[in-house]
């Protein structure tokens, strides 16, 4: 009989999950991290009594109220709505495009009017038939919103020009016709008060975990010691990049402790202009409606991603997704590995997606 019935490498929200789970069905697990914290991307690092997201601005959202509760059963969450903000040549606009957003481009005050100006630029354009990114968003959106709030950040973002980028990146672009600046439609969002550590704490409470722990160095002695791998890093890592290199984006932080209360009044404000470096300027403190008399902005910098550098969005092209299928199927013959969560899966997901994969997934192992 071996020591753990899994080791579950990396202690982000999957790992987290299924380690909760799998505990509270009897099972002995060990779950290992190589980065000398838990959490994944939902750390928080506390500096000046603030709560500041170390891998980007996380804030949970879901329509599933099983899902809520799951959360809300080891931290309460707070009441924290997502309304971003644009920043434009020094002009503010609110996010998402709603009725505020189409009053501060054109003044408009109804929804027939905001209507009209977006057909009218729609049909001005003439393109029925668009064949790169810029033409989509043009033929949804119109000239105006697409120049000051859709191109610059776009770009940034995929570190090309919206011409050269495929159409299909932007299969809609949602359009309210209400004055709503909630960024999601969901019907639960909020964020943990405390921050995510307590999430993480709470998952993992009682379970065995080891920190600054590389699964690679001693690949061998772990698989020796479990009846399961439930691996949750990059699956061509784990298959030695036979197949080749999966590509992601990536993102660098500049983080800033400033010496006065409030910065920008909001916790997330959008730069969307090409020329400034950075497409967003996060402030923590509003998250949790913090009171500290110091605040910490930090601002975020899309970039290529190499190795070594962290993984944040997954590049879904044709030659990626190729290169997936064939992990896949390596992944798929596997007995004694179970692969999870946005790295091992090579797929974008949202927290109250990876929750529901991680229990999606106990129970299709226990049941």
């Amino acid at each position: 009989m071996k020591q753990y019935d899994f080791v579950i490498v990396g202690a982000g929200l999957f790992g987290a999950v299924f380690a909760h789970e799998a505990n509270k069905r009897g099972k002995k697990c060990l779950v290992i991290d190589k980065r000398n914290h838990l959490g994944g991307n939902i750390y928080c690092e506390e500096i000046e009594g603030i709560n500041v997201h170390k891998y980007g601005a996380h804030i949970f959202h879901t329509n599933d109220k099983s899902i809520w509760d799951y959360v809300n059963s080891f931290v309460e969450f707070n009441r924290y709505t997502n309304s971003p903000l644009a920043n434009f040549e020094g002009e503010l606009y609110n996010l998402p495009f709603n009725m505020n957003t189409f009053y501060q481009l054109w003044k408009v005050k109804t929804p027939q009017e905001a209507q009209d100006k977006i057909n009218e630029q729609v049909a001005a354009s003439g393109i029925t038939d668009p064949q790169n990114l810029e033409e989509q968003a043009i033929s949804l959106v119109g000239t105006d919103i697409y120049h000051k709030l859709i191109k610059g950040y776009t770009e940034k973002q995929w570190g090309r020009k919206a011409t050269e980028l495929p159409a299909f990146i932007i299969k809609r672009l949602p359009l309210r016709f209400t004055f709503d600046n909630n960024y999601f439609n969901d019907k639960y969002q909020g964020i943990p008060i405390g921050g995510y550590n307590k999430l993480t704490e709470g998952l993992l409470n009682g379970i065995e975990v080891k920190t600054s722990t590389d699964f690679f160095e001693k690949r061998e002695a772990f698989k020796a010691i479990a009846d399961k791998i439930v691996f949750t890093g990059h699956i061509d890592e784990y298959y030695d990049y036979c197949f080749g290199k999966l590509e992601y984006r990536s993102l660098r932080f500049e983080n800033e402790v400033l010496d006065q209360e409030n910065y920008q009044g909001n916790a997330v404000v959008n730069y969307t202009e090409a020329h400034i470096p950075f497409t967003r300027i996060i402030e923590h403190k509003h998250f949790e409606f913090g009171k500290q008399s110091k605040t910490v902005v930090t601002k975020e910098y899309p970039c290529e991603w190499n190795s070594g550098m962290e993984a944040y969005y997954p590049i879904n092209d044709d030659k990626n997704t190729e290169m997936f299928k064939l992990y896949r199927t390596l992944a798929s013959e596997e007995k004694d590995v179970i692969f999870g969560g946005r790295l091992a899966e090579y797929k974008y997901y949202d927290m109250h997606q990876v929750v529901a994969s991680a229990l999606v997934r106990v129970k299709s192992i226990f049941g």
